[in-house]
């Protein structure tokens, strides 16, 4: 067995778990960071855009959103085809972003802390490479 996997999997756990407690006075956790930060990046998305854009199966996204929705941070709002839902960002989540994203930029920051920009450079590179 590779002790690369077993190092990456730990790693990746810790930084999610880090990650929750930065997000913890903002009421969300990463896997809903991950969708809010999506949509104010590119917009208002449909549900396909956004689960095959992350990576993340179709009902555990349609399961977030629908929390993110209760919570306030996004709204459905019809599409060009009625059977299509296009989520969007309240001006609620608008207006906490520029909170959040320092906090976040903060934690990042702080976790890449021990790696020059080379050997951040060079660990994206890397990473990017096993991705195929």
């Amino acid at each position: 067995m590779n002790p690369l996997f077993p190092l990456l999997f730990q790693y990746n756990r810790q930084l999610t778990a880090m990650l929750n407690e930065v997000l913890r006075p903002y009421g969300l956790f990463s896997a809903q960071w991950s969708i809010v930060y999506y949509l104010h990046k590119n917009g208002p998305r449909s549900l396909t855009q956004i689960w095959q854009t992350l990576a993340v199966e179709a009902p555990t996204v349609t399961r977030t959103v629908t929390r993110l929705e209760k919570l306030g941070w996004v709204m459905r709002v019809e599409g060009e085809d009625r059977r299509e839902k296009i989520i969007t960002l309240t001006p609620v989540a608008l207006s906490k972003l520029p909170d959040i994203k320092k906090a976040v930029s903060k934690f990042e920051q702080q976790a890449v802390n021990a790696l020059s920009e080379d050997e951040q450079q060079q660990l994206q590179q890397l990473i990017e490479k096993m991705k195929g």
